[in-house]
């Protein structure tokens, strides 16, 4: 690696890492470390928004599949326009009004029974757990390919920047963090794409003629990843529903001062990840028509290191100082990308088990903030502990892959939960323990048993199995609500949340 690709990267980290020693400062109670004070503008919190949203998998993931698999992979980039919809329509505006620092917030409000918040709870852990494991394994590939370490050692260090980003600075440092990685993400996209630009003359669409002489017809039709049209059902569902039951996205709504403000960054989120997802597809293109299959897959069998080869070559190739710069920069973006989204997924199960599980459910809500402050801290370094056992673990598959799972999860367990929360008079206790008891077994499981984890061995045919798991979450809400209300009669809160949820009104 020459001198200025480490300096760049060095950069960066550095730049994030003051960020973080600002923060620290600024960060004397709960409501700073969970919220980050509720200062942030719409802006802001789209830029934040849009740093969490476009992971490893957008940056590396979604390129690799399209490269390796073409149109199926661009599905995997579309997506995501979609499900900001739905939170912009659905969801925005009512968790803002009715949590205070985490999603369990909601659920507690309405049903006020200590297993409904250990459900929630539960399944927040395991979603962001699951949507981290990814982000681990992406870091872990692109230090390697930049300081030559060990895949491992490269693992462990991304948890211990996790540690030094959650534990001192809290929300501020991480929403910072992730505006500053969204803006030098969107920055790196348009020199990128201004240069496989260049390299083709600025005919774009010379990609798609290039890639099926090289590739045949097919690669450019669907079918060559997902190969089961269910499964392409699956996405898509996914997709729409699974971003609103993503903790660390729906968090993201306590970090503004009201529900308006809340609205207004879901749009600004919306223009500025679906301009980067878009471009993603053109990376993987162009990575498929310069690089090669072979070349892509050597470097990581998943596909993950796409873009920063892709960067490398349109800077002028390997061995060249232009090549070295470019690879240096965007591979520098894309451990920061990493690094924010991770800091943001600790952060939500941080809070989880310190709010939801230590000082609700435990103590009943009577912990002291500071207190509750050194909780979250030590369940921040604890939690990026594991992840990095679990990133490990993950060595060599695709980062976006994993991370659509993760959405699965989400999308049968939460979204269920959270919609009838809202929405539904007779939803109580019973139906939170069944819907997302029943949502987490049967994404987890048929998941375990699908080709994603099994391979070519698999017992289920399905890589993504939303479309069966979600309606079993639904399902499981629906009947767990009527027998607990045949066991014991539930407390009606119904009017008091959709006014609550309506107006923001708390007094």
């Amino acid at each position: 690696m020459s001198g200025a690709t480490l300096g760049i990267f060095a950069a960066i980290v550095a730049l994030t890492l003051g960020i973080t020693a600002w923060a620290a400062r600024r960060t004397r109670t709960a409501t700073d470390f969970y919220t980050a004070g509720q200062t942030l503008s719409a802006a802001q919190n789209g830029f934040a928004l849009a740093g969490d949203w476009c992971s490893a998998a957008a940056f590396l993931g979604f390129s690799g599949l399209t490269a390796l698999y073409g149109m199926d992979g661009a599905l995997y980039a579309l997506g995501p326009l979609v499900a900001f919809c739905t939170v912009l329509f659905l969801v925005a505006e009512p968790v803002r009004n009715l949590g205070r620092y985490t999603l369990g917030d909601v659920i507690n409000f309405r049903m006020r029974r200590k297993p409904a918040l250990l459900a929630t709870a539960v399944c927040t852990i395991v979603v962001n757990l699951a949507y981290l494991v990814p982000q681990m394994a992406g870091g872990g590939v692109l230090l390697r390919l930049l300081l030559g370490l060990d895949y491992r050692v490269s693992v462990g260090i991304m948890g211990i920047a996790m540690i030094l980003y959650v534990t001192f600075g809290g929300q501020l440092a991480t929403s910072w963090v992730q505006i500053v990685k969204a803006v030098l993400m969107l920055a790196s996209a348009a020199v990128m794409l201004t240069l496989i630009a260049v390299r083709l003359g600025f005919n774009l669409g010379g990609l798609f003629s290039a890639n099926e002489n090289t590739y045949g017809s097919a690669y450019l039709l669907p079918d060559n990843y997902l190969k089961n049209p269910f499964d392409q059902v699956s996405l898509a569902l996914g997709y729409a529903c699974g971003l609103a039951g993503l903790p660390h996205v729906m968090t993201r709504f306590y970090t503004v001062p009201d529900a308006t403000t809340a609205r207004k960054s879901v749009v600004w989120v919306m223009f500025l990840a679906g301009s980067f997802f878009m471009a993603t597809t053109v990376f993987g293109l162009a990575a498929s028509r310069f690089l090669g299959h072979d070349a892509i897959t050597a470097a990581d069998r998943g596909g993950n290191l796409a873009v920063p080869l892709l960067a490398q070559f349109v800077g002028g190739g390997p061995g060249t100082a232009g090549g070295d710069l470019m690879l240096g920069f965007v591979s520098a973006v894309a451990v920061a990308t990493i690094l924010a989204v991770v800091a943001g997924l600790t952060l939500s199960t941080a809070g989880a088990i310190s709010h939801d599980i230590y000082v609700n459910l435990i103590h009943g809500g009577q912990v002291a903030p500071q207190a509750q402050l050194r909780v979250a801290r030590v369940a921040s370094a604890s939690i990026a502990l594991l992840a990095v056992l679990l990133g490990i673990v993950a060595q060599g598959a695709n980062v976006a892959v994993l991370v659509i799972l993760a959405i699965c999860i989400a999308a049968s367990a939460n979204f269920p939960t959270l919609v009838l929360a809202l929405f539904w008079r007779g939803f109580n206790t019973g139906g939170v323990v069944g819907g997302m008891g029943v949502g987490l077994v049967a994404s987890v499981g048929l998941a375990l048993i699908g080709p994603a984890v099994m391979g070519k061995e698999a017992l289920w045919p399905l890589v993504n199995p939303t479309v069966v798991a979600m309606p079993l979450g639904f399902l499981g809400a629906y009947f767990g609500s009527k027998l607990a209300r045949t066991i014991r009669p539930q407390p009606d809160h119904f009017d008091e949340i959709q006014f609550r949820a309506q107006t923001g009104y708390r007094g």
